[in-house]
């Protein structure tokens, strides 16, 4: 993928991550609905902090400032979200 003008490279599972929650801006995706996408139904109870770790990934590749994440936001509660164009 492409931050502005740099080429950034993401394992498969950032990639699919990244692109499921690009396809839906605005839409809060669940820990566990995340896990399926990226285990499909074999995906095994209580790993869902395994999401977590991608996403920390994730944010540091293609956020400005991964400490104060501009692109994917953390929906409290749900999981997380890429932002909605405003």
């Amino acid at each position: 993928v492409f931050v502005g003008e740099e080429e950034v490279k993401l394992t498969l599972s950032e990639f699919c991550l990244l692109e499921a929650m690009i396809s839906v801006p605005g839409r809060a995706f669940s820990r566990a609905d995340l896990l399926a996408l990226l285990q499909g139904d074999d995906a095994v109870e209580g790993v869902e902090r395994t999401v977590d770790v991608h996403i920390r990934n994730l944010r540091t590749k293609i956020e400005p400032d991964a400490g104060r994440p501009f692109y994917i936001e953390t929906v409290y509660g749900v999981g997380y979200r890429f932002r909605p164009e405003d």
